[in-house]
Parts: structure tokens; sequence; C-alpha cells
């Protein structure tokens, strides 16, 4: 296999990783952001909770293996990313810390006040994340100030430029809605009517966010040049994605809807990378200071050997994760043992 292959392959493999990522992850940020909203009681609260109780710690496992493959794979990449967005994601950790222990803790005390607070605890901790990365894809698409020696040279601040926060408030409402689709296929009575309620109540907001993020996109950016007809077929994907989640939320056909905002996420994520491609960060100070997956790339044998490991762990890993949805696929009920 030729270098240019393995670093094409390598660069798909760490978009596949991404979308795994941003559909499990999404709907589990979704049930976290509405917790505080649609459980109306404790048990209720309890009940939303258990939802993703079983998955949480296992999605986060697609962030690790992204951020993993990214240092393995393409070490400046790794390297640039995580300096430059530094503070954003130290933020973003300690949303992530706090949410965490939030779900542990929650039940260990039964003072309202308690489990008021870690509540909030697991909202910030879903919310924050789910703008952060919205703001971090963002500023991936629309570039940031790298130099010649592949070195972020702006600061926080930077990153939080227009198109970058709309991306940010759109990923919010979507992964908002995604959760709440989850919610009402994993719940009964009251939750399930208030969470299909709610993802209708979100979808308009939703597809005017995305509205909002291609007007800026095209007013304030230049990510619409050099648009390819598969570009096109993509953003199309998108788009008719978010118009039949919304027509299936308002049918209540909520499978058929979880299904569709899952495309409508990972047909994004895939639009995103295809629009990269061969970069992998854009610089907005001189077009030939970005990084690409030929500069920002490890030797051919380090690429070689991780092809192997990949080929071999990744069908198990899969199908474990897959296996462990299946177990706990039972909706929580009135009978249903909560365990956090």
């Amino acid at each position: 296999m030729s270098t240019e292959f393995l670093q094409t392959l390598w660069f798909i493999l760490i978009a596949v990783l991404w979308i795994g990522f941003f559909f499990l992850e999404g709907f589990d940020y979704g049930v976290g952001i509405l917790l505080p909203f649609l459980g109306r009681e404790d048990q209720e609260r309890r009940k939303i909770i258990n939802t993703i109780g079983p998955f949480w710690d296992g999605n986060e496992v697609w962030l690790i293996t992204a951020g993993g493959a990214m240092f393995a794979a393409f070490p400046n990449w790794y390297a640039t990313f995580f300096s430059g967005f530094y503070l954003a994601l130290v933020l973003m950790l300690l949303a992530l810390i706090a949410r965490g222990v939030a779900f542990e803790f929650r039940s260990k005390d039964r003072r309202p006040a308690w489990r008021k607070t870690w509540d909030w605890m697991i909202f910030i901790g879903s919310l924050v994340p789910a703008a952060l990365w919205g703001i971090a894809m963002g500023n991936l698409i629309r570039g940031v100030p790298i130099d010649a020696t592949m070195t972020y040279t702006g600061s926080f601040w930077t990153l939080l430029n227009p198109f970058a926060l709309v991306c940010g408030l759109s990923s919010v409402l979507i992964f908002a809605m995604h959760g709440a689709i989850f919610l009402s296929l994993k719940t009964e009575d009251d939750i399930e009517t208030r969470a299909t309620a709610t993802a209708k109540r979100l979808w308009p907001y939703a597809l005017a966010s995305f509205i909002i993020t291609v007007v800026v996109g095209f007013l304030g950016t230049n990510i619409f040049d050099e648009i390819t007809i598969a570009h096109i077929v993509l953003l199309l994907i998108v788009v008719a994605a978010l118009v039949a989640s919304g027509w299936f939320i308002s049918q209540h056909r909520n499978k058929w809807a979880f299904i569709t905002t899952g495309i409508l996420i990972a047909s994004s994520t895939v639009t995103l990378f295809a629009k990269l491609y061969p970069r992998v960060m854009i610089s907005s100070l001189n077009p030939d200071w970005s990084l690409t997956i030929y500069n920002a790339s490890s030797g051919p044998y380090t690429l070689k050997v991780m092809s192997v490991v990949a080929l071999i762990f990744v069908p198990i890993v899969l199908l474990y994760q897959g296996w462990s949805y299946y177990i706990f696929r039972e909706r929580i009920g009135r009978e249903s043992k909560l365990e956090y």
C-alpha cells in the first residue's frame, strides 16, 4: 500500500470515528441538556438519566479513540489542534468531568437540593461540550490563524467568531432534538409524550439555525468557494435529512425521526471532512500554510501498523458496543430498576 493511500485511509477512518462520536454522544448530550426541563419530579429525572446510564461512558470512548487516532496518524494535526484549541478543550474537559461525577453522585443522597445541584451539573456538562464541539468544527472548516511552522497564532477569542458561534448554536439544537427523540423511544407515559412534544418544538429552531449557519457562512467566510458536485450532493442530503426528521416527528414516527437525525449528524460531519480534504486544518493566514494529510502525517511504517491493529480491534469494539445497546434496549418504565 502506498503512503498516500494510507494517509487517505486514516483521514477517512478518523472521520468515521467523529461520525460515531457525534451520533452517539449527540443524543447523550441532548438528554443531559433536556434533563432539568423534561423531568418534573425526582423519579422522572432518574428515569431520564437511566436511559443513557449504560451508554454515556462508552460513547465517550469514541472521542478518546478519535483523539488517539489523530495523535498516531497525524501528529502535527493533533499538536496544532489541541494546542490552538487548548482553553476551549480544558473547559470542555472540566464540563465532562462534572457531568461524569454528577451521574455517579446524584442519587447517593436523597436531599432535594443535593439532587437538583447535580441535575444542573449534568445540564452544564452536556450543554458546554455540545456548543464547543460545534464551535470547534466551525473553526476547522472556516480556517484559523496557523503560521508557516504549523503553530496556531490566535487566542481563545479568535475561535468565538460569528460563523463558529452559529455552528455551536446549531449543534446544541440538533443534539437536543436528537436527545428528545431518543427519550421518546426509551421512556413511557408522560415523559415519552413530553419528549415527543419537545422534539417537535425544537425542530423549527434547528432548521432556522441551519439556515443562519449557511447564510453566515456564505456572507462571512470563503467556505463556499470551490464547491464541487459532491459537496452539493452532501449538502442536499443534510437538508433532506433535516426536513425529513421534522416530518417524521410531526407524524409521531419516532424511530424514523431518530434515524433521520442520525443521518443529519452523520452527513453534516461527512460534508465537513469532504470540504477539508486533503487538508486537516485550514490556515486563514496563508492557504499554503494549511495542514494536510501529507505534511501532518506519521511515517508509512506507523500507518501500516495502525491499519493492522485497526483491522483486528475495531470490529471487536463495534460488536461489543452493539451488544450493549441490544442488552439495554428496553424502555425505562414504571417497573424498571433505576441504577442512577
